[in-house]
């Protein structure tokens, strides 16, 4: 393995994750995520803020309508990262080596296919399956614009991502964030530029995200290439090794799933919201981009746990596991309950922010905030109870119960309830929300404890048989 065999597993100055005090290791690790998401948010935020500053409340509205279908086709393999990170958890738990030094090279090729894939579907398909979302007339060409460009760019989405899991589930999440702010102040810069001195409109929001992006790729190579531990990337010996392939696809493909059909539930929504016309649409965007700093604290702790877990099942370090889980669990849930009622206090000035002579559409905002805000600590309970699931190795499971409890709940309910004259209103509509989170939770939860006390004695009868 050209000497990677005998490098170091990990480097000391990252949090441990299988032994010493697990709240202030867990503190630690997951403060730089909720960060670099923070900032990722931010930096998205200035497409936004930028377009409804100098191009006004449609070109806002073009670029929010685009999320739910862009998430649609870059979440199955944003899904696949998800399998990297696990696959190298329990690789640096249990001190393989060689199969941490495998699972990083066959991650990047994985991207690398996945990218031409993206961006295919991406750039011819993009304005049909605008079409079928319903999105008006004055917002479907710069919508369609916007897509392109973004697609096009996709190779440095995944790249980014694949890495940043490898990185992560060695314990850095340091990295991530210090190449994020040096990325997201390009976007930014180029923002502003793009926009107000050549004119560009969403076309140059959508090329300054590909470019930023491109750049935060480029540097999480060169940290993999730098590193002096196990996780070292060797460019030369980059090829598809089959073995973690096929843990990647076994771990990655059903959370990839579960999210492209998450984003069909949200396209439905989404189809939904712009029944209601382009002012609507604008204060829907607008809050929706806001509530996004409520669920990267969820986001944080679902990588937290996943990786956590992960490594201490490699070690086979079952009590730990269950405290992990639990931490991570009241974690989210008090700090996403704090943040959410935080926001939704301010809700009017960050709406003016985004949308500044648009008061209808502030309104609106208000209202879709009003139901979503401090609910999100459920969506929390139900993501870290995922991640705990796929740190243990099982993801068909949570896929199958995250499918059903909230795309299932979700589509039912826009095709019946949502369908009665005097229940079609967007309140309706955002209620569906939290009642999809709360139930997924609890079956997640359900099934969590059931395949931990499984792992539990099948551990305990391997040491019987030893």
């Amino acid at each position: 393995m050209r000497g990677a065999s005998d490098m170091k597993i990990r480097k000391r100055r990252e949090p441990n994750m299988l032994e010493g005090p697990l709240f202030s290791n867990i503190v630690s690790y997951t403060i730089p995520i909720i960060l670099t998401g923070f900032l990722q948010l931010l930096f998205n935020a200035a497409d936004l803020v930028v377009v409804g500053q100098f191009c006004g409340d449609i070109s806002v509205a073009a670029v929010g309508n685009t999320g739910a279908i862009t998430a649609l086709i870059v979440n199955l393999f944003i899904g696949l990262s998800v399998g990297t990170g696990v696959c190298v958890a329990q690789a640096l738990g249990s001190n393989d080596t060689e199969g941490v030094h495998r699972a990083i090279h066959t991650a990047i090729p994985t991207a690398l296919v996945g990218s031409v894939f993206i961006t295919f579907i991406g750039i011819f398909f993009s304005e049909k399956f605008l079409m079928m979302m319903d999105t008006p007339e004055s917002v479907l060409p710069l919508s369609a614009k916007y897509m392109k460009i973004y697609f096009a760019g996709t190779v440095f989405m995944l790249i980014y991502n694949f890495c940043a899991s490898i990185l992560r589930a060695a314990g850095d999440t340091k990295s991530p964030l210090i190449y994020l702010v040096i990325s997201g102040v390009i976007n930014v810069v180029l923002n502003v530029i793009f926009v107000t001195v050549f004119h560009m409109n969403v076309a140059g929001v959508a090329l300054a995200t590909t470019i930023s992006q491109g750049v935060s790729a480029v540097l999480v190579v060169i940290a993999l290439m730098r590193r002096d531990d196990a996780c070292k990337l060797f460019p030369s010996l980059i090829r598809f090794y089959k073995k973690p392939f096929m843990q990647m696809i076994r771990i990655g493909l059903p959370a990839g799933i579960q999210s492209s059909l998450f984003s069909i539930s949200n396209v439905i929504i989404q189809s939904s919201v712009n029944s209601f016309g382009d002012v609507l649409m604008s204060g829907n965007a607008a809050a929706n981009n806001i509530e996004g700093f409520i669920f990267v604290i969820l986001n944080a702790f679902h990588q937290t746990a996943l990786n956590f877990i992960g490594q201490n099942v490699g070690a086979k370090q079952y009590k730990r596991v269950k405290k992990i889980c639990y931490t991570c669990l009241a974690s989210v849930f008090s700090v996403s309950l704090v943040v959410g009622g935080i926001i939704l206090l301010l809700g009017k000035p960050l709406l003016s922010i985004y949308i500044p002579d648009a008061p209808e559409a502030i309104q609106w905002g208000l209202v879709r905030m009003s139901y979503m805000c401090i609910p999100y600590c459920l969506c929390g309970l139900m993501d870290t109870s995922t991640g705990a699931l796929r740190g243990m190795g099982v993801s068909v499971a949570p896929m199958i119960i995250s499918i059903l409890g909230v795309c299932g709940i979700r589509i039912v309910w826009i095709y019946t309830i949502f369908q009665i004259p005097q229940y079609h209103t967007p309140q309706c509509l955002y209620l569906s929300y939290a009642i999809s989170w709360a139930v997924t939770f609890m079956v997640q939860f359900a099934a969590f404890t059931a395949v931990y006390r499984k792992r539990v004695k099948e551990s305990a009868k391997s040491l019987n048989v030893t």
